[in-house]
């Protein structure tokens, strides 16, 4: 059985779990018994990069097959498949151009890639990058990037392959969190105690740690590192996801962040603290004034997740089974939208679900009924409780080139991924912005000319 004929087998027996092009690679190269390190040669990449993903290749395969499955027994595992009744005659693999009914079903284009979906793209060296960093004692990620841009698709990522390096994971999401909780320092640490309590699967004693006296701070700090870093002799990567979401509550921000930084530094010289991975995640940057040796924000590791290149929107659009005809027209519409991951993603379901055309989504995208509304309004809502940043925004979006903007102003509307960049000029992030912008930003005049003047 010759590689490509592995891949059939691999399409019959797991339908849903298509692999992304690389892994196609690897897995052919390594059926015809090339090491990584000839992989990593011969395609321009890093021996560790190659090596990781196969790792993540066959882990993916174990868990899918029910066996353990690796680069020395895959040949054997799948000839036996082949020679099983019930695969006699495995059929010939998956054209990406075959129209989208020949297909396993897309997932729907809304919150994370789903961890085994073949439409997750990679952006190297940002996956090689985290999942190597996560493995240092006291290592400390941030993750920032507007939304629709991927963050808690990579943090998933980052778990799974922190569990798959013999770590515990814990995920923490302040969406979930009552707003109630973010009133008081006390009560959100015994909240996040308990949470880390749960997911690790320790018996929560908060009250044999909490000591009114020391305070809330150091009570936490004593329980985390005496109580639940005790119970295991395993590192342990804490992620929280949706931080920004703690911007809201400056009193709060003032008291955790510095808190969280001293965490950090502790890790420098502590042996329990150097078990902890922190993984922060966010869409913004925190506004509360933090001293600089207090923000855990210009420590560890810092990534900011680009746009997707034109090469990895040729990659996704013939991922989702869109034809090459298809594809080529593609330009005017990305021209449109730019290169974010979200907008490009929902716009290559709804093409290869054979709903919309792509004159169709060029000239709805904007608009109320377009499959961006939501989106769109989405952000109109995040301007709104703000007058002077909408007043700024509605002046670069009708502005005929890129304006100077108040340092403050741009740098909130680029957290929001609203706009682009250049030197201290500010130009909306895509066309989509500009047009439905200017048609639906309300805007006091009187605030619109404060606007000008920052310019």
């Amino acid at each position: 059985m010759v590689a490509e004929e592995a891949l059939a087998l691999l399409d019959r027996l797991l339908p849903e779990y298509g692999l992304n092009n690389l892994q196609e690679t690897v897995f052919c190269q390594v059926w015809e018994g090339k090491t990584y390190a000839e992989i990593a040669n011969a395609y321009s990449y890093e021996h560790s990069y190659i090596r990781d993903v196969g790792f993540r290749l066959w882990q993916q395969l174990s868990e899918a097959l029910s066996q353990k499955i690796s680069k020395s027994n895959v040949r054997a595992v799948l000839s036996r498949y082949a020679r099983s009744e019930q695969i006699a005659s495995p059929p010939q693999r998956l054209d990406l151009t075959r129209q989208s009914e020949d297909r396993p079903p897309l997932e729907c284009p809304t919150g994370p890639v789903p961890l085994h979906s073949p439409l997750y793209v990679e952006r190297p060296p940002i996956e090689i990058q985290t999942y190597q960093e996560v493995l240092q004692p006291g290592s400390l990620i941030r993750i920032k990037a507007p939304t629709f841009r991927g963050k808690t698709s990579l943090l998933r990522r980052l778990l799974v392959h922190s569990q798959v390096q013999g770590l515990k994971t814990v995920s923490l999401s302040f969406h979930r969190a009552d707003r109630a909780i973010f009133s008081d320092i006390d009560r959100f640490l015994r909240w996040l105690c308990a949470n880390l309590s749960y997911q690790l699967g320790v018996e929560p004693r908060l009250n044999d740690y909490w000591n009114g006296d020391l305070g809330s701070k150091v009570s936490c700090t004593i329980y985390i590192e005496e109580y639940l870093l005790a119970q295991f002799e395993a590192p342990v990567a804490i992620a929280l996801d949706e931080l920004n979401l703690l911007f809201a509550f400056p009193q709060l921000c003032s008291e955790f962040f510095p808190l969280l930084r001293t965490w950090y530094e502790d890790s420098r010289e502590s042996a329990p603290w150097q078990r902890l991975r922190w993984v922060l995640a966010y869409a913004t940057e925190v506004y509360v004034p933090l001293q600089i040796h207090q923000s855990p924000f210009n420590v560890g590791l810092a990534i900011r997740l680009p746009e997707f290149t034109p090469a990895q929107i040729v990659d996704l659009a013939q991922r989702h089974g869109l034809d090459s005809s298809t594809i080529e027209r593609l330009d005017p519409f990305v021209q449109m939208i730019g290169c974010c991951p979200g907008l490009v993603r929902m716009a290559l379901f709804h093409l290869a679900q054979g709903t919309v055309s792509i004159a169709q989504l060029i000239r709805e995208a904007p608009t109320l009924g377009g499959i961006y509304s939501n989106h769109l309004r989405q952000l109109l809502a995040a301007l709104s409780p703000h007058p002077a940043l909408q007043a700024a925004y509605q002046a670069i979006v009708t502005a005929p080139e890129p304006i100077s903007l108040d340092p403050v102003m741009a740098y909130r509307l680029d957290s929001l991924g609203l706009i682009k960049l250049n030197s201290n000029r500010a130009e909306p992030a895509c066309d989509l912005y500009r047009q439905y912008f200017a048609a639906f930003l309300p805007v006091d005049p009187a605030l619109f000319t404060q606007a000008e003047s920052l310019s």
